[in-house]
């Protein structure tokens, strides 16, 4: 289980970095929706490289998948391209600030309904009050 901590806590690490380059990037070239289509055309070579590595075989099971599923896309796209417009204006910390009070307000909602298939975890009051340290750390850390 440590690994799956590492392995996100570099995810983690990573989504503001990302957000600081693509959105220096959206400045430098003068357009934030190209910065984005650089980032997914990069994004997607690099999927691709690691799909076929690890077995291109289960591509074809997307076609039946339900489609509600591909929304995912939409999210990530509206992510990036929200993150590169609004960083150079807002700042990458109060960006990401904002990113992450949506991420607990959204996690705590898919834990508790069990959305999308993931694990019920239900919302109790120790559970609320964790979250809501969370935000009042993060909220100090950057003093929006």
């Amino acid at each position: 289980m440590a690994h799956y901590a590492v392995i996100m806590l570099l995810a983690g690490i990573g989504i503001p970095v990302l957000a600081a380059l693509n959105a220096a990037l959206g400045v430098r070239i003068g357009s934030p929706a190209a910065a984005a289509t650089v980032l997914f055309t990069i994004a997607f070579l690099t999927c691709a490289v690691v799909m076929v590595v690890t077995g291109p075989q289960a591509l074809a099971k997307v076609v039946s998948a339900p489609k509600h599923l591909l929304l995912a896309g939409v999210l990530i796209a509206f992510y990036v391209l929200s993150i590169t417009f609004v960083a150079p204006n807002f700042g990458v910390g109060n960006a990401v600030f904002f990113v992450l009070l949506g991420q607990l307000i959204s996690t705590a909602m898919i834990d508790h309904f069990g959305l999308f298939g993931a694990r019920v975890t239900p919302m109790d009051a120790s559970r609320a009050l964790g979250i809501a340290l969370m935000a009042a750390g993060v909220f100090v850390t950057q003093k929006v």
